[in-house]
């Protein structure tokens, strides 16, 4: 997607009428520009968008309309065909990016307009349920995990991959960034410095401490030593991948390697989700709002501590939490 708007935007430049060569200077500075907005998104973000501007561009050739300038009515006319089959998430990141493609290529979309907006609201209407969330991995689940790791290097890599992300509520994509650099070592556990995170579009970067366990067996401390030590790591990514043959690689571990990683060891450990909540890297995440929420701890900490900028997405957590304590329904006399 990144070269596919950045050549759009090229042969957007090249058809003004009349406008004179640039300077050498000017072609850099928009070169440059064009970096800077290529950036904007996250590269995974920039894949999702890629694949869903050739799903798009293959329906249109199919049924012969034209997928650029994209309008209203044949945009409708897509999600339409699509439907049932798609989840609504999807379905509203497919019209971004046809609407990104649109803009750049000079052509900018409504998405406002009633055949999309309309075609949208009667598809979750008619064919929409609940959504899937991440099944919260709680303390209880997190034990279980830390045991089924087992004492192999591989074993010490996960057992602290789990741990700290559960301490840390961190996103995979987070966990997977961690360098050595990024761990300050404290008398009281250690502080993480997560330069960029979802959230973070603009990169200021936060910091978080992550206090010792009162048990060896789930200090998140003690199992990333452990880790540090038996893989002698020094510098470079924190969390790598350990071959078969039991050597640890120089390159770090990918997102999608933390969810099969998570996916083996849950398996091992006899931890099933449900269709409505399966098992995933973000689970890590929601069971340590759902656990600190049970425990007591108040939304300005956990906020502080997540990094969520909605309240309204932490307490998605918290009325989770809920359900596992005293319904008021019997609390009112019947």
């Amino acid at each position: 997607m990144v070269r596919s708007f950045s050549e759009a935007r090229r042969r957007q430049l090249s058809r003004l009428d009349g406008a004179k060569p640039p300077t050498a200077r000017a072609a850099m500075a928009l070169a440059k520009s064009q970096a800077y907005q290529d950036a904007a998104d996250a590269p995974a973000t920039l894949r999702a968008y890629a694949a869903d501007l050739a799903n798009f561009e293959a329906w249109c050739g199919k049924h012969g309309l034209p997928p650029m300038p994209a309008t209203p009515d044949i945009v409708g006319a897509y999600l339409a065909a699509a439907g049932e089959g798609y989840a609504m998430p999807t379905l509203r990141r497919r019209v971004a990016a046809i609407a990104r493609a649109c803009g750049v290529a000079g052509h900018p979309l409504d998405t406002k307009h009633p055949a999309i907006r309309e075609t949208l609201r009667g598809i979750g209407r008619t064919h929409g349920g609940r959504s899937r969330r991440a099944a919260a991995l709680t303390t209880t689940e997190i034990r279980k995990l830390s045991r089924a790791c087992g004492a192999t290097l591989a074993g010490a890599r996960d057992r602290a991959l789990f741990l700290l992300g559960f301490a840390g509520a961190l996103r995979r994509s987070e966990l997977v960034g961690l360098d050595v650099g990024h761990v300050t070592w404290t008398d009281d556990g250690l502080t993480l410095l997560i330069e960029r995170s979802k959230t973070d579009t603009e990169g200021e970067g936060a910091e978080i401490t992550i206090p010792r366990g009162r048990s060896d067996e789930t200090c998140p401390v003690a199992a990333l030593r452990t880790w540090l030590a038996a893989a002698e790591v020094t510098a470079g990514p924190l969390f790598r991948k350990v071959n078969r043959g039991g050597v640890v690689e120089t390159a770090r571990l990918s997102p999608d390697a933390v969810r099969q990683i998570l996916l083996k060891r849950a398996a091992q450990a006899g931890l099933k989700g449900t269709l409505s909540e399966p098992v995933s890297p973000h689970g890590l995440r929601a069971g340590f709002v759902t656990t600190a929420y049970r425990n007591g701890v108040p939304d300005e900490e956990i906020m502080g501590h997540t990094r969520h900028r909605s309240l309204t997405t932490m307490r998605s957590y918290v009325r989770r939490a809920k359900l596992g304590q005293t319904s008021p329904a019997g609390k009112v006399g019947l």
